[in-house]
């Protein structure tokens, strides 16, 4: 898709659904969290508006379930691209979490259910990267067209939504950069979802908790 061939209107039209979809995630995190306590069902609310909003985008817009990445065929062509960089980033994570030990930080708190990676880690990784690249980088597409500014503003956009957590601010623009390049080349959800809840598994598993602590973002960060 060429910038070019792109009306202005369907830019300003793609630009408040990603404002509209990076709000609601921002809302829950900084300020329904700290109002609602535990309950959860408040924050739900917004969430699925920005979904009922991308689900609405995706029919006006014509595109598929295929078109988003939900497919088979390519499957395996996602996984080559992205094994080299998951083996490198699980190695530079194995090694900061001895220097982390090494520098009195702590061990780390490894995952207790393998249950919940296979099933609930999956499936949370599933909807992040359905989020970040099956709508926000295909709306950035509209506005930039495919390239390197496409997928730097795909890895900032994701890591800004895990502030003020800079640990996980900065492992999550590094693997955003690495999601959005391979999505431009090879667009499968199923194989990004795997990767997300992997790379999430080996996160907690050898960085301590003092360095990531607990994986929380927004208000919750400071809870």
């Amino acid at each position: 898709m060429r910038t070019a061939d792109v009306k202005v209107d369907d830019k300003t039209l793609a630009a408040w659904e990603i404002i509209s979809v990076i709000s609601s995630v921002l809302i829950v995190a900084w300020t329904i969290v700290p109002l609602a306590g535990e309950s959860r069902l408040v924050g739900a609310v917004p969430i699925a508006l920005a979904f009922a909003l991308m689900i609405q985008s995706h029919r006006a817009r014509g595109e598929s379930l295929r078109d988003l990445g939900f497919r088979t065929d390519n499957f395996f062509r996602a996984i080559r691209l992205l094994i080299l960089p998951m083996v490198i980033g699980a190695l530079l994570l194995l090694f900061a979490g001895r220097i982390a030990q090494a520098l009195g930080f702590g061990a780390s708190e490894r995952m207790r259910s393998v249950w919940w990676i296979i099933l609930g880690g999956f499936a949370w990784g599933l909807l992040q990267q359905y989020a970040l690249q099956g709508f926000i980088h295909r709306r950035l597409y509209i506005i930039y067209g495919r390239g390197a500014r496409t997928t730097f503003l795909v890895a900032l956009i994701f890591a800004g939504l895990h502030a003020p957590n800079f640990a996980l601010m900065a492992a999550t623009f590094a693997s955003g950069l690495v999601w959005a390049y391979v999505y431009e080349r090879a667009p499968n959800l199923w194989a990004l979802g795997l990767s997300h809840s992997t790379m999430s598994w080996i996160v907690i598993a050898t960085l301590p908790d003092s360095i990531i602590t607990g994986l929380r973002v927004g208000y919750k960060y400071f809870m």
